[in-house]
């Protein structure tokens, strides 16, 4: 079968061809139709240092995908042949404390899809069963294909009370992008984002935003001051940039919430954290999906009309891959999805 791997320590990655993956004990075989390209598989491309310290090619790269069950292996009950079916994935052990406890999103033993494990940018994916997750046919392929990132805002959003509450999104990425329909979704009464790129300021517009602002301008804090006198119910921080915490510290009201998605290239950041505490701010981690129940909320959003359509950009054949590592590498993508026709 032709699979995107990482063939060697070194950018960039290439179309191989790999031996078919045969199903395993609690595990089922998938048939691509679709998948989607992840900031971390531009990291693997690029071949930062985290990739670098993390991947051990070869590897079959890749962790959003759909497609169709065509095999189950020994012991799989929960699954059957012709499911159609969407990745998560964070594949967990099931035995630590975490998992017992119903916190299995942050399993101490987490491997991930395309990063520790082969995943699924190929024609044939085996996955475990549980990572395999149902999905309405409803769903076109192009978005069933993204729900592991579509995730993290359904989670990052749903952490705290959403429904009459002003929320302020900092970073409109694609995750960003998609809180944005979330949080209109559930009800929300006003939904600010921060953006510096132009690119996505447009796609912000595009997808609703109530009001998105560039957080360089010199006027920033009066700006954020105009749209929520008395400061955010929530913000959600999705840039991973040191000036965006600032913010969400400052302009989160007394008792509010700031959810933190957005991973920062320095591990150490400045925070303010007297003020933090003195305004009583619940400040919250956020990774992942919760296992099982982010799923499920997600499913009952897209069944009832959530459309993140306008977040991707572009669609193309898998044999593109080069084209979409170098779109997202300029800024000029939202989500591209891969098909496998």
């Amino acid at each position: 079968m032709k699979a995107i791997a990482k063939v060697r320590p070194a950018p960039g990655v290439e179309i191989v061809d790999a031996p078919e993956p045969e199903v395993r004990p609690g595990a089922v075989k998938i048939k691509l139709e679709a998948a989607s390209v992840c900031g971390t598989d531009l990291h693997i491309y690029s071949w930062d240092p985290w990739a670098a310290s993390r991947i051990h090619p070869p590897r079959i790269i890749g962790h959003e995908f759909c497609g169709t069950i065509v095999e189950v292996g020994p012991g799989v009950e929960s699954r059957k042949v012709g499911d159609f079916v969407a990745s998560e994935s964070h594949v967990v052990c099931g035995r630590c404390r975490q998992c017992r406890e119903g916190q299995g999103h942050v399993c101490v033993n987490t491997r991930l899809l395309g990063v520790d494990v082969d995943g699924g940018f190929a024609e044939f994916v085996v996955i475990p069963e549980d990572n395999a997750r149902p999905t309405d046919r409803s769903v076109p392929k192009r978005i069933a294909a993204f729900q592991d990132a579509l995730g993290n805002a359904v989670h990052t959003v749903m952490a705290g009370p959403v429904k009459g509450q002003s929320i302020l999104i900092t970073g409109m990425g694609p995750i960003g992008l998609f809180a944005v329909k979330i949080c209109h979704a559930l009800g929300a009464a006003k939904v600010v984002g921060t953006e510096i790129s132009p690119y996505r300021i447009d796609l912000a517009c595009k997808i609703g935003v109530d009001r998105v602002l560039d957080p360089r301008s010199p006027d920033i804090e009066m700006q954020l001051m105009e749209q929520a006198p008395g400061g955010f119910d929530a913000t959600l921080e999705m840039s991973g940039h040191p000036s965006q915490l600032g913010i969400g510290v400052r302009h989160t009201r007394p008792g509010g919430r700031l959810s933190l998605l957005g991973l920062f290239h320095e591990n150490v950041q400045p925070f303010e954290v007297n003020q933090a505490i003195m305004k009583g701010i619940d400040v919250q981690g956020i990774v992942g999906r919760r296992l099982w129940q982010t799923w499920v909320q997600m499913g009952e959003l897209l069944r009832g009309g959530l459309d993140v359509s306008p977040v991707v950009t572009h669609e193309m054949h898998y044999t593109e891959f080069a084209k979409a590592m170098e779109l997202m590498k300029a800024g000029q993508a939202g989500k591209v999805v891969f098909l496998f026709d």
